[in-house]
């Protein structure tokens, strides 16, 4: 089951989705990308690469180094088609699966369950009936269901990686909530967005300003493995496509 099938419509809406605003400086690796605001994945190539930077660049199409609603709807737009793959002008529940498990698994919740690129749904997903009964399985369905929704201290799903803490960036733009996405819907949500992201209401944002939304991870709530790669999160992450 899509993430998106457990989201509450209060996501959508835009409740709770505040602008992360502890300021850190983070060095990207390819397991631990930027979420754009309308959740597109961004990976470093090398340890210097600034991937943040690199969303905003690609977003800020006259290049005088601020981003406007028009460009951030554009770039919204952009990334919309991507995600629409049968063209039809909808992000329908396959697509968004696909988003979720191929383009960003990084947003999936719990990282000792979630699915890297590629890996048929039987091998991450199937559980015995048994497994079903156990109060085990039962106590992890509920702490990812919790964490999906944003319930508790650490950030969890896409707001480990983005400005906003939203944990599925792009099921959240499903307005009226009839499980398919459509092109104005993802516009007004970007535009909405922007909004959140520019709380001093200047109508443009800058690098600096958007630098300064970035999580600080690890938070409570995360267990470090010492061994791992991403300190951030103490799991590596599948870098996906």
């Amino acid at each position: 089951m899509p993430l998106s099938a457990l989201i509450l419509p209060m996501l959508a809406a835009g409740i709770g989705a505040a602008p992360n605003t502890n300021p850190v400086v983070v060095t990207g690796h390819q397991w631990a990308p930027f979420i754009s605001p309308m959740g597109e994945p961004f990976r470093a190539h090398s340890p210097t690469d600034d991937t943040l930077a690199d969303w905003f660049y690609k977003a800020d199409r006259n290049r005088d180094g601020v981003l406007t609603v028009d460009e951030f709807e554009a770039d919204a737009e952009r990334f919309f088609k991507v995600l629409d793959t049968n063209h039809d002008g909808q992000i329908d529940p396959d697509e968004l699966a696909n988003y979720e498990y191929e383009i960003a698994p990084d947003i999936q919740v719990m990282s000792k369950t979630q699915r890297a690129p590629g890996q048929p749904p039987s091998v991450a997903r199937e559980k015995s009936a048994d497994e079903e009964r156990s109060r085990d399985r039962r106590h992890r369905r509920d702490q990812e269901d919790a964490a999906l929704l944003g319930i508790g201290d650490a950030l969890q799903g896409g707001a480990r990686y983005g400005l906003l803490n939203m944990p599925e960036p792009v099921a959240a733009a499903d307005a009226d909530f009839n499980r398919a996405i459509s092109l104005d819907e993802f516009r007004q949500t970007a535009i909405a967005r922007f909004q959140l992201l520019d709380a001093a209401r200047q109508d443009k944002l800058t690098l600096a300003q958007l630098e300064a939304m970035r999580p600080v991870l690890p938070l409570k709530g995360h267990k470090l493995d010492e061994k791992a790669l991403d300190k951030r999160l103490g799991n590596p992450l599948p870098s996906g496509p």
